[in-house]
């Protein structure tokens, strides 16, 4: 690595190191830190991460390095940084214990998603820093395999109170997507005067300060940079600088110049430079073993040691990872074979299979099926252990060494579909294009069609995607009935998110589904119901769509993001609280990344509903940690919208809108214009909520319609706009009458009061806030009691309305709907009653996390059960009860459940 140092003293890194030494002081004082040191090769970020080790004292440093040859074994870097802490393996509670052990290969098991591999992670790490403070440095990110970058970032961002430090270096530029949101810190290249103090210290005798100046500019301070591209060059050589000015970037200048410093070296240094770049443990044993099958001796090893560019001790250890790049992209491709060949021969297979397996397939030179069928083993033992990316390579090299074309398009086909779900859809289209050049049988092929489908549906779920869904479900249809009326479904799906912008998509793909035999599960359920409710209305629908939420088993999460608008589309606020309650429950007891955000979400959209804002917040803040970037919208807006945040929810909903049309999901819109409607009733502003809730149902919404309707009543009702008002209550009364539940009832009781005979609407007022009281809406109902009470105050019935308004104004009090809450507040001072601000206490201190974790204690929850429903370390968990019991004034769990009640 580039030495900038002077004595133990970085040159020129006096904030970088300050940052670091600060990092330290914070996890000996009990905290967490992570930190993602960005830079281009060569800038000094090893140099930082062996500062920080030196500077860690009493805390026990663990260190793993990205190797490009390496990335494709799955959990090898992270196996290598947890080594050392497994002798902890036994303090995790037993379901982690597990997880870990299948997930290095330890142990049988099932195969474990990532999450919970990740938790795993997380409490090992938690507990070895219960002993003395953790550093765990991460060089080289870019390079380490897919599943390991995946479980380390999310352990990332669950650290906490753990006495952890985690810190990553990784190349910029270039690395952007990777890591994103975390602590960073961009090491730039040296100061002038630094640079060329260091400079100086290699140059072979004076040069004239111009040229020095121009040097300093070509390497834009790049410590190896400087120390190396002036190697080997003559003072004379060096007048000019470097030569004429050049286009290529430093770092492949540096790069080239190890490649003449490995040219110039004896043919038997070069391959034992060779084979230790390509072995990534840096097992020095097996490499001498290796180069004895490839005729080198250790004296080999010299030269190589004299120049700079290895050190060889108990573990091989190169100057910079350029000097390992360069060995293996300078290499002969009949050598570089041969020096796979010998590690594949002293690699055990049974101790190390996946290694012994890779290093056979580039040591072959052409199809070889004994080789791709390890491979293949390999594979298996990939997807057994989660690592879904590294099965998609073993086995798109094993159809590449297999000579028979149709294994070779089987093989194509599984890799296909490990790419799918190991999230690289983009690589999913190639490899089924690849698969069907070659002969598939029947099944074989509607299985291709299949996952073709379901790509278009996960990358696709607006307009985009509705014609390819259709064209695989036709092809389908006879081949394989379930797989297409499943394909339908995503069709019917893709098209009910283009909505408005979808042209005719959505009755087009429900005509083309009503052909297909009925299915008696829920997809089959489901397809039906939908199909019906275009081409037959809402009331045909509705007994089928309640058969198919029946036939969902218990804690089903995959069609989630249908089951619980169809619970809307119903007014079944039981099943709505069920489904996403059980669901989430699924996601997280599975582990099941590609589940749980939607989970997450469809849970705090329902909790939004039931008046638990705070809980609707933290899961929100869960799912975007555990899936950072665009989520759906509906919860974020939903909970906006109802805390009456005008600024903020405003411009959430203007974002999503930009979104909508951007991503040609249609539905969006409707969402947009139903958060549009709440915010604006909420604020007494009938005008604007009118206007945004006739956009709304301008089209037919799944779930979004029905809600809207009764938003565009009242909205309607208070502009004075009875034609508005009356037709948007008969609508309203076409879907109310359909389902029948309280939910309903309730809604259309309170839109009938509102837009029916003025000689009923006390009983119907009265009605409403009957029905809805029975159910878990209770932010609904609190506004059936606004709208009761603004009622009683304009007949004059200033007690009466006080009892409703009141109610009303304590519900969305406490739940933090302050438009609402405002609504009501002005409606009590009309009636003659002074309303008392809400005081400061201290529970509504609280964050978002911090109440949920209380309201698992009060329920009886363990701190390791905590962490492991949260995805939090029991110490973190533990710390946050902490926090809230100084907060609450008390000092045990026994206080905490009438401390919350007395908030």
């Amino acid at each position: 690595m580039a030495s900038e140092t002077v004595g133990s003293v970085l040159r020129g890194r006096r904030r970088e190191t300050g940052t670091l030494d600060e990092l330290l002081r914070e996890v000996r004082a009990g905290h967490s830190r992570v930190l993602v040191l960005r830079g281009e090769a060569g800038i000094g970020k090893s140099a930082l991460l062996d500062h920080l080790a030196a500077g860690a004292g009493t805390a026990r440093v663990v260190r793993t390095v990205g190797v490009e040859p390496e990335s494709e074994i799955a959990y090898s870097a992270l196996q290598h940084l947890c080594a050392p802490l497994l002798d902890h393996l036994d303090r995790l509670p037993e379901p982690q214990r597990d997880t870990l052990a299948t997930a290095f290969g330890l142990g049988p098991g099932e195969p474990p998603e990532a999450l919970l591999v990740g938790l795993a992670v997380l409490g090992l790490f938690a507990e070895a820093a219960a002993e003395r403070p953790l550093v765990c440095l991460v060089d080289d990110l870019q390079w380490v395999d897919r599943m390991s970058q995946v479980i380390l970032t999310f352990v990332a961002r669950r650290l906490e109170a753990e006495s952890v430090a985690l810190v990553f270096a990784l190349r910029s530029p270039g690395d952007e997507e990777v890591l994103p949101g975390l602590p960073e810190l961009r090491v730039a290249g040296l100061p002038a005067d630094d640079a060329m103090a260091l400079l100086d210290t290699v140059l072979p005798g004076p040069v004239d300060g111009h040229v020095r100046e121009r040097i300093l500019a070509e390497t834009h301070g790049n410590p190896l940079a400087l120390l190396e591209l002036p190697r080997g060059l003559t003072p004379a050589e060096l007048a000019f600088g470097f030569g004429a000015p050049s286009p290529t970037p430093v770092v492949d200048r540096v790069e080239a110049g190890f490649q003449r410093r490995l040219a110039a070296l004896p043919a038997d240094t070069r391959v034992l430079l060779l084979a230790a770049a390509v072995e990534p443990v840096g097992d020095v044993p097996l490499l001498w073993r290796a180069l004895d099958r490839l005729g080198v001796g250790p004296d080999a090893a010299a030269p190589a040691e004299a120049a700079g560019l290895v050190r060889i001790g108990t573990r091989v250890r190169f100057h910079h990872p350029l000097v390992r790049s360069a060995c293996w992209r300078s290499a002969d491709p009949a050598e570089l074979r041969a020096v796979h060949r010998a590690l594949a021969e002293v690699t055990d297979p049974g101790q190390d299979p996946d290694r012994h397996a890779w290093h056979r397939a580039h040591a072959a030179l052409g199809p070889d099926n004994d080789v791709a069928a390890e491979l293949e083993r390999t594979a298996d033992r990939a997807l057994a252990r989660g690592g879904r990316s590294a099965a998609a390579a073993f086995l798109e090299r094993a159809a590449e060494l297999t000579k028979d074309p149709k294994p070779r398009a089987a093989r194509v086909l599984a890799a296909a579909r490990a790419r799918f779900a190991s999230g690289a859809l983009d690589a999913v289209p190639a490899l089924l294009s690849a698969a069907e050049l070659g002969p598939l049988d029947p099944l074989q092929r509607a299985g291709a069609e299949r996952l073709r489908a379901q790509v278009a549906f996960a990358l696709d779920r607006g307009r985009g995607a509705v014609t390819p869904l259709l064209e695989a479900a036709r092809r389908l249809a006879e081949l394989d009935p379930g797989a297409a009326r499943e394909t339908y479904l995503w069709a019917l799906g893709a098209a009910m998110h283009a909505g408005r912008l979808g042209d005719g998509d959505l009755r087009r793909a429900a005509e083309a589904a009503r052909g297909m035999p009925p299915g008696h599960d829920a997809a089959g359920l489901f397809l039906t119901g939908l199909t019906e409710r275009v081409l037959a209305g809402y009331a045909d629908a509705v007994p089928h769509l309640r058969r198919a939420l029946s036939a969902l088993p218990d804690g089903e999460a995959a069609l989630l993001w249908l089951s619980a608008p169809v619970a809307h589309e119903l007014w079944d606020d039981g099943a709505w609280h069920r489904l996403t309650e059980q669901a989430l429950g699924t996601a997280r007891a599975t582990g099941a990344r590609s589940l749980l955000p939607t989970a997450l979400t469809f849970r705090a959209g329902a909790l939004v509903a039931e008046g638990r804002f705070a809980e609707a917040s933290a899961l929100l803040g869960e799912a975007g940690s555990v899936a950072p970037g665009p989520s759906h919208p509906s919860a974020a807006l939903t909970l906006a919208a109802h805390q009456g945040a005008e600024e903020a929810a405003t411009r959430l909903i203007g974002a999503t809108v930009r979104e909508a049309e951007a991503r040609g999901e249609g539905r969006w819109l409707g969402l947009a214009g139903y958060a549009g409607a709440v915010l604006h009733n909420g604020l007494g502003r009938y005008p604007a909520a009118l206007a945004a809730a006739r956009s709304a149902v301008a089209h037919d919404d799944l779930a979004l319609t029905g809600w809207t309707l009764g938003e565009l009543v009242e909205a309607a009702a208070r502009t004075g706009d009875e034609a508005a008002a009356g037709e948007a209550r008969e609508r309203l009364t076409e879907r109310t009458t359909a389902a029948g539940t309280c939910w309903a009832l309730g809604a259309q009781a309170l839109a009938d009061a509102l837009a029916g005979p003025a000689d009923a609407a006390e009983d119907r007022y009265r009605e409403a806030v009957e029905l809805l009281g029975g159910t878990r809406l209770t932010v609904l109902a609190a506004r059936a009691r606004l709208l009761y009470g603004e009622w009683l105050r304009r007949e004059n019935r200033r007690g009466d309305a006080r009892d409703h308004l009141r109610a009303a104004h304590e519900v969305f009090a406490r739940a933090g709907a302050e438009g609402f809450a405002g609504r009501s507040a002005r409606e009590l001072a009309a009636t003659g009653e002074t309303v008392r601000k809400r005081g400061a206490v201290a529970a509504d201190a609280l964050t978002a996390q911090e109440a949920q974790i209380a309201r698992l204690a009060v329920a009886g929850r363990t701190n390791p059960e905590i962490g492991a429903e949260l995805f939090l370390s029991p110490r973190t968990v533990e710390w946050h009860l902490r926090k809230v019991f100084g907060k609450l004034g008390i000092t045990s769990r026994r206080e905490l459940a009438g401390a919350l009640r007395d908030r």
